[in-house]
């Protein structure tokens, strides 16, 4: 589109690739109108409100390799200082849990690595240099496999130790590609690596936001759409979509001269179909999914963890669900008292309904911290995003940005990428539609 400050263009759904997209169009001189089925901007990254309390729909960590996202935020003026915490790399349990201590100092690439590494506790001689000798294959490999397979199959074929499996491996497999290591993409593990431990230190470091997921971005976005003449209408679900002279016509019949799809794929496949653009639509179809379940615990305000998370050891069969704990009072005075518990593809532990759920969650935290107290809390509130993410299986074929039809694009954090579904591919491919639609081509 040469002429981008006559384009109209219309951005369905206001996740964080929507709000991407349409912060892009927006600095492009496009005129954009962003749609939402919701009332609450963010889509499975969002805030929402329980019994008067403001919380996630699931507990966040984002990684300072999240260029794009960072970027962004900045674009539309948050402080990224201040609205999240910023932790050097580290995989920490609890002391006496039976876990490792793992955290990188603040020094340059990749000696940060080699001296925690060195330090680490709860890992002997066998584990470490068995870790070395990954992270030195991998560098060697570029970071790439000739054939996918999956995660398993790639610690098997480099000799690595169970321990270090259970401890590292796959806490960070599921935490980044929400797949079990077993079915569990490979490359795409390799391509988080890469950009994290293979990086600059400071593109490892682990970045816990103090804000709430909305506010730390999609918020702000649509503020900047509309101080760009833009719209943003939430509770409008976009219905239907049909070609119109070179541009698009959206529900009952607004045009606009060209859409950005960016909602989740069952949805994003009704509107291609009715564009016309009938093989995407069928691609959207072979995607599996997987659930991420958060648990809230509240208790007195002056109960603390002496870090502001921990990893866990899970174990089905214990009664050991959780996998991080995050003591958010850490992060936001107003929830002191307050710990966010992660179960990554949780899809098992699900089955137990909430209220068992949530008290084998608080068991599990009086057990591995020795702090009885931590089995009885105030209250608790079990949250599950039953579609949280595709299951990131090797080989897995994800849909291009381009639908194959004139001005309409397609984003979200399941199109083609390097990367699992996360904030950062959701953002990177908001922004992939924006420019695929301004570009001097179109």
């Amino acid at each position: 589109m040469a002429d981008a400050a006559a384009v109209t263009v219309a951005v369905i759904g206001a996740g964080w690739a929507g709000c991407s997209a349409a912060v892009e169009l927006a600095r492009a001189g496009c005129k954009v109108s962003l749609f939402e089925a919701a009332r609450t901007l963010g889509g499975r990254a969002r805030a929402v409100e329980v019994q008067g309390r403001q919380l996630d729909n699931g507990q966040h960590i984002l990684l300072g390799a999240y260029k794009e996202s960072l970027r962004l935020m900045r674009v539309v003026g948050i402080d990224t200082g201040a609205a999240m915490l910023r932790l050097p790399l580290q995989m920490r349990y609890p002391k006496g849990s039976g876990g490792m201590d793992f955290a990188a100092p603040r020094l340059p690439a990749p000696l940060h690595l080699a001296i925690a590494l060195l330090r680490a506790g709860g890992l002997d001689f066998a584990d470490k240099m068995a870790l070395a000798r990954f992270s030195s294959t991998a560098r060697w490999m570029d970071w790439r496999l000739h054939t996918d397979c999956s995660v398993s199959e790639l610690l098997e074929r480099y000799d690595q130790t169970e321990r270090l499996i259970e401890l590292m491996w796959r806490p960070l497999c599921l935490a980044a590609l929400n797949t079990a290591p077993e079915r569990a993409s490979a490359q795409v593990f390799l391509a988080v690596l890469r950009d994290s431990l293979g990086a600059a230190r400071s593109s490892s470091d682990m970045l816990l936001p103090r804000l709430d997921l909305s506010a730390l971005f999609p918020v702000a976005a649509a503020a900047f759409v509309e101080s760009r003449g833009g719209s943003v209408r939430a509770g409008a679900k976009v219905a239907s979509l049909a070609a119109n002279k070179g541009g698009w016509l959206l529900g009952d019949g607004e045009p606009f001269d060209a859409v950005v799809i960016a909602t989740p794929p069952p949805a994003a496949a009704l509107l291609l179909e009715q564009a016309g653009a009938l093989e995407v639509a069928a691609a959207l179809g072979h995607f599996e999914y997987e659930p991420i379940t958060t648990c809230y615990l509240q208790y007195p305000a002056a109960t603390r963890l002496e870090l502001p998370f921990y990893a866990l050891r899970d174990n089905a069969a214990s009664g050991h669900w959780g996998q991080f704990v995050f003591d958010r009072g850490q992060l936001d005075p107003a929830q002191a008292g307050m710990f966010s518990v992660v179960i990554s593809a949780s899809g098992a532990a699900s089955e137990l309904g909430r209220e068992a759920l949530a008290q084998a969650v608080a068991e599990q935290l009086a057990a591995v911290l020795k702090r009885p107290e931590l089995a009885r809390p105030d209250w608790v509130q079990v949250i599950s995003e039953k579609r949280a993410t595709f299951a990131c299986t090797p080989g897995l074929a994800r849909p291009a940005n381009a639908t194959g039809l004139a001005r309409l694009a397609l984003a979200g954090d399941y199109t083609a990428s390097d990367y699992p579904a996360t904030i950062e591919s959701a953002v990177r491919s908001g922004v992939a539609a924006a420019r695929l639609l301004t570009s001097k081509s179109k």
